[in-house]
Formats: structure tokens, C-alpha cells, sequence
């Protein structure tokens, strides 16, 4: 074994050198021993025709085997194709050298049976080394056979490295498998012209067009394209830009998953074929995440979720409970979702202590019971409601939801003297034009007012304290409840259309799980950054992405083609949409931290005693149900914000202006 791994530190060009000098001398070696089989105890008399036989077919040999690529094999991974390359390889030496001998000679110096022995000879001789080689280091026999299933679907790999190995060897040793590697390209160029089990690496990636044509000439069409490497560790690659390729070669994207998901990928024949997920498009690197401050912060200690049941507030709950809290309070007011979270928390986290809690934020006087009952020391705000259009319909609602059920929150976290709060607001709250993006400003307000007051300042009720209230702001979710993925899902399970509100339409996406991350590290940061009082941290969320393209290539990755299988229909902005969402308010410029993925933003702070009498106001108008003076009031809390909606869906109590902005009776 101690050779076998000085040989595995030579460099590999002169491994192969090595490996081609070795087979020139069995085939030396083969013609001798050949000969002696045939010939036995008369061997010396056929020295003098030995040696210039000997000569001619060692060169022969030599040549066929460049011409066969039977080197171009690696022996760590030598399998039944090599031994196939090294017959047809012999072949060829041996009937060529056979059509030489009949000219010069007319087969009469040497035996003619000789050839045929010589063939099974050189096989062996050249067989034999790769099969000891291979089983030594595999220390098993079944790792060298492989099935030739032409009837499995044929497949191009991406990515030469350890990956791809494991995959076309789980597919060669599973007589179930439902995959045939065909060829594979390499996203870093450095191993094309070599094999892996017999696969050749064909190309780059940007040679797929020319690589599909030659495969589809030999037979051997791919019917999809495997991505084996993770996204962010593919050199020089565009996921979206592979999608358009494969929709124009008519081939299906899929990809593996991680070789740190695999349970036990060296021996388990079933690694998985997965298809892209649209998050794969977004092709964010993953960010650098602060493990120990985030366990700092939750462990140990008594955590509060609102609003559990839903999209970002399950994944919260998910994730802190992983972080080991002393207790986790999960507060919702739906039954169903919050018995989904419950019945999940308890089965994947049976150690741990977990309450469900049915109620509503928006009454206070059963916040103010949970909080006296559970005392929390985190609290995660996550309730809300966030549809825009839903909220431009029902703005009482929204109103009472967002902002007044955010101070019913805030209130009783600073009375029970929480260490901190954590306010999920969304990028709707940037200048806004919909009566959802107002109310969760003035929420931010109210809590970055809370949060200055603590600084040494007087509380809610002229008491002092030191409570955290620390706002976090994001953009778009993907696949959460009422977002574009689910509509699209549901709209191509119908066969179309597609429906996108206008061709230029952008919004910032963002996985659930890298935004619940990134909450928690921002959160993390506040509680050691003392001096961030009153800031609102911002999740960097990358570069925006158009709607028509994100409709486009959820066509493309259902395998059929956009406006030809698929059409998008335009339907025109919805009540109180932009075209554009901004995660920073021109006033407010982004600061970088140390929190990686984390910005800060310092908006415009409003004196709290002047906002608690604005918010005593817009609590009245919405019991009051007075939607004209509810807006009025918003549009007095948060300058800039200028409702924009369509005038048929306006109460009569409302106008609007030529340019669809809404016109409220004014504050009287």
C-alpha cells in the first residue's frame, strides 16, 4: 500500500507517461511469452524471426493505443469500458500486425496460431494490472462492473470533480438506476480529454451546442443536463443563462445535491436527482453566518414568536428552536397554522419546552396576559399582514394589524422588561404608495422611537428602560403565502397563462431560510452594538430581479418554452403597486457592518410623545372604521407617502387625481 500511494503523489502527466510506458512493455512482454506458450521447448529456435516480429508489433502496440485512447482511462476509477478499450485496442494491433507478417512473410516464420494466443495474452497483461490496482484501493470487486443499460435515460454531467465520480459509479453499480452518463464538461477546463469510469469529459460548458451535435450524431443524445457541483462552486457560471441553453437543446436542468446532504455517498447507490429550484437562480453566494453570536443570543433564554404559523415566523421558530432556548412561545392567530408549527416543533424538537399560543395581536389585554404568564426575554414580531393588494382593500385592517398590534407588542415588551424586540418590516415600508407599506413604517417609527427612548430616556409611561427594539427590513420572500412563485406554480399547473402586472415590474428576492439567517445575525449584532440605538438593520438582498424573467424561467424549468407552450399575460399594476421597491429611503444611506449580509440604515427619527398621539388617533379612526381620515392620518405620520390605487376600487367617501392618486377629506 505504501507504493500505491507514492504513485498517487506523482504528478499526473507523468502518471499517465507511467501508465503508457507500462502497457508498451507488456505488449513487449505478451509477443515473448506468446511465442514460448506456443512453441515451448523449441523456443531458441526462433530467436532470429523474434526479434524484428518483436519490434514491429511493439510499435504497433504503441500506436493503437494512442489511437484507441486506452490511457486516457484513469486506473483509481479503471471499470469494465477500459477493459473494452484495451480488447479493441489489442484487436487492432493484432490484425494489423497479422496483415504486415502475410506480406513480408506469408505467415510462414512464425507460428500462425500465435496471434490468437497473443491476444488473450496482452488482455490480461494489460487488464490485470488495472484490476489489481482498482481493487486494492476500493478494496472491493463489484466497484469494477458496470452495466451498459441502453434503455436508462441518457445524461451530460457538469463539473469533473469528486461529485460527478460518485454519480456515474452509483449509476454504473445500480442495476435500477434510471440514469446513463453519456459525457461530461468540466466548468474548469483542466480534465478535458480525460475519463471517469469510461465517461469522457468533453468539453467546457460553453461547448454544450457542439457537444449535444456530436453525441446526437454517435447516438447518444443527452435528454438532460446534471449540474453535480453546488452553484456558488461552479467557475464562471451564469444558472440563468443555463437554463435558456438547455430550453433552446431541448434538455432538461436538474442537479445534485450537496456532497454534505449525501447520508453516505462513497457506498449509497442512490444519490438523487434533483430539479432546479428557482432559489438556485437567484445565485447569491452563501453568507458568512456568526454561529456563536446568534447561539449567544438564544440560547438559554425564554423566546417569543408572533405571528408563528406563517411563512418567515415558522422558519424563525425552526431555526431558534435548533439554537436551543430555555423556552419558545409561538403566538398566532390562525388555528390551523399555528397546529402545524406546534405538531412540528414537537416532533423534530421533543426535548424542548414549547407553548402554542392561540391569540391575536391586536388585543392588547391578552398580549399583556402572555407576556405577564411567559415573561419573555426575545420576542420576534412576526405577525402581519403583507398582501398589498388585500390590505388596499381592507386598510382598517391593516391598520390594526401592523401598527396597532405592533404597539400592543412593543408595549408589553418594554412593561416586562424584555431584553429585546425584533420587528420584521419588508422593503414596502421605503417611501411608500400602498396603505400595507405606510402602516408598517409607522411600525418601524414606533419602535426606533422606543428604541432612542431607551438610550438613557424615559419609556412608555414615563418609565425608564433598556429594552432593544431592533427593526429588521427585506424584500420579497420566495415562495411565501400570497407571493408571485405560488401563483405561478398554480398558473402552469393550469397550462397558463402566466400573469405578470407590467414587463418592467422588479423586486428583491430572498430565500426563507437565508432571511430568517439573516434576522438572527442582525439580531445578534444589535444586541452587542448598543450604539446602532434607533437604526434600522437592513438584509442585503443583492440585485432586483424583473418578474417576466422569474415567470420565464419557471416556464423553462418546467420544461416547456415560454409564450409558445406557456404564454404570460400582462394584467397591469395592482392596487397600490410599484414598479420599483428601494431598501433604503434617500434620506437614509446604507452603512456596511461587521455583520456580513447586514446593512444599517438611520431614517428619520419622530419624537415618541408626538407619534403615541398620532397612533391614539389612528387607533380611534380604525375602531371608527373613518377610512378618509385613517389615511389622512398615515399620510400625516409618514411624509412621502402617496396612496396610488384605481379609482374604481375606491370607497365613495374617496376621489382620486389623473394620476390615480388618492385624495382623502382632510384631518379635521
Amino acid at each position: 500500500m505504501n507504493k500505491l500511494t507514492a504513485f498517487a503523489r506523482i504528478p499526473l502527466t507523468d502518471r499517465r507517461t507511467l501508465a503508457y510506458a507500462h502497457d508498451i512493455l507488456m505488449a513487449a512482454g505478451s509477443f515473448v511469452l506468446s511465442l514460448y506458450l506456443r512453441v515451448g521447448s523449441d523456443f531458441m529456435a526462433f530467436l532470429p524471426e523474434l526479434w524484428p516480429g518483436l519490434l514491429i508489433f511493439t510499435f504497433i502496440a504503441a500506436v493503437s493505443y494512442r489511437v484507441f485512447g486506452m490511457n486516457s482511462g484513469v486506473w483509481r476509477y479503471a471499470s469494465l469500458r477500459d477493459l473494452l478499450a484495451i480488447m479493441r485496442a489489442v484487436t487492432a494491433t493484432i490484425l494489423i500486425f497479422l496483415m504486415l507478417l502475410f506480406l513480408v512473410t506469408r505467415l510462414e516464420l512464425l507460428p500462425r496460431s500465435m496471434p490468437v494466443i497473443n491476444w488473450f495474452v496482452l488482455v490480461v497483461m494489460l487488464g490485470g494490472p488495472r484490476l489489481v490496482y482498482r481493487i486494492l484501493k476500493d478494496r472491493r470487486i463489484a466497484s469494477i462492473l458496470e452495466m451498459n443499460a441502453r434503455d436508462r435515460i441518457p445524461v451530460l454531467l457538469v463539473g469533473a470533480g469528486d461529485e460527478a465520480e460518485l454519480f456515474i459509479r452509483a449509476m454504473q453499480n445500480d442495476r435500477e438506476a434510471a440514469y446513463r452518463v453519456v459525457g461530461i464538461l468540466d466548468d474548469k477546463g483542466g480534465r478535458i480529454g480525460r475519463e471517469i469510469h469510461g465517461v469522457k469529459v468533453l468539453g467546457r460548458l460553453g461547448d454544450l451546442p457542439q457537444v449535444i451535435a456530436d453525441l446526437t450524431e454517435g447516438g447518444d443524445r443527452p435528454r438532460r443536463l446534471i449540474l453535480t457541483r453546488p452553484q456558488q462552486r461552479l467557475t464562471g457560471v451564469d444558472l440563468g443563462e443555463i437554463v435558456e441553453r438547455c430550453e433552446a437543446l431541448n434538455l432538461m436542468l436538474a442537479r445534485l445535491p450537496d456532497l454534505t446532504e449525501f447520508k453516505d455517498a462513497k457506498s449509497d447507490p442512490g444519490l438523487t436527482v434533483r430539479p432546479i429550484q428557482i432559489e438556485d437562480l437567484l445565485g447569491r453566494p452563501q453568507v458568512a453566518l456568526d454561529k456563536g453570536a446568534m447561539g449567544d443570543l438564544i440560547t438559554g433564554r425564554v423566546v417569543l414568536v408572533t405571528g408563528a404559523g406563517g411563512t418567515i415566523g415558522s422558519e424563525l421558530t425552526r431555526q431558534i428552536a435548533g439554537l436551543r432556548p430555555k423556552r419558545l412561545v409561538m403566538v398566532d392567530h390562525g388555528e390551523f397554522n399555528l397546529y402545524s408549527i406546534d405538531l412540528e416543533m414537537r416532533e423534530s424538537f421533543p426535548d424542548l419546552c414549547v407553548r402554542a399560543v392561540l391569540a391575536d395581536v391586536r388585543d392588547r389585554a391578552r398580549i399583556t396576559q402572555i407576556f405577564r404568564e411567559e415573561a419573555p426575554e426575545l420576542v420576534f414580531h412576526a405577525a402581519a399582514l403583507k398582501h398589498v393588494p388585500m390590505v388596499e382593500l381592507n386598510p382598517v385592517e391593516g391598520v390594526l394589524t401592523n401598527v396597532m398590534g405592533t404597539r400592543n407588542v412593543a408595549d408589553a415588551a418594554t412593561a416586562f422588561g424584555c431584553l429585546a424586540m425584533v420587528l420584521i418590516s419588508t422593503d414596502k415600508a421605503v417611501s411608500p404608495t400602498n396603505v400595507m407599506g405606510a402602516t408598517k413604517r409607522v411600525a418601524e417609527s414606533y419602535c426606533q422611537a422606543l428604541d432612542l427612548q431607551g438610550n438613557g430616556g424615559q419609556g412608555n409611561g414615563g418609565r425608564s428602560h433598556s429594552t432593544r427594539f431592533m427593526t429588521v427590513r427585506f424584500g420579497n420572500v420566495l415562495g411565501s403565502t400570497g407571493s408571485v412563485v405560488p401563483l405561478f406554480t398554480r398558473q402552469l399547473r393550469a397550462g397558463g397563462p402566466l400573469t405578470v402586472t407590467h414587463p418592467d415590474v422588479c423586486r428583491f428576492f430572498m430565500t426563507v431560510r437565508e432571511a430568517v439567517e439573516l434576522v438572527l445575525q442582525a439580531s445578534a449584532f444589535g444586541i452587542r452594538h448598543r450604539e446602532s440605538r434607533g437604526r434600522i438593520f437592513v438584509l442585503d438582498m443583492g440585485q432586483p430581479v424583473r418578474i417576466v424573467d422569474l415567470a420565464r424561467q419557471m416556464i423553462r424549468l418546467a420544461g416547456l418554452r415560454p409564450d409558445k407552450d406557456i404564454r404570460i399575460v400582462f394584467t397591469g399594476l395592482r392596487p397600490g403597486e410599484k414598479l420599483y421597491e428601494e431598501m433604503f429611503d434617500a434620506a437614509e444611506p446604507p452603512v456596511r457592518t461587521d455583520a456580513e449580509g447586514v446593512l444599517v440604515a438611520s431614517p428619520r427619527a419622530v419624537d415618541f410623545g408626538i407619534l403615541n398621539r398620532s397612533l391614539d388617533e389612528l387607533d380611534a379612526a380604525a375602531h371608527g372604521c373613518d377610512v378618509p381620515r385613517l389615511l389622512a392620518l398615515l399620510q400625516h405620520i409618514v411624509p412621502g407617502f402617496v396612496r396610488q390605487t384605481h379609482p374604481a376600487l375606491l370607497p365613495q367617501a374617496e376621489a382620486a387625481d389623473g394620476a390615480g392618486r388618492v385624495i382623502p377629506r382632510q384631518l379635521h
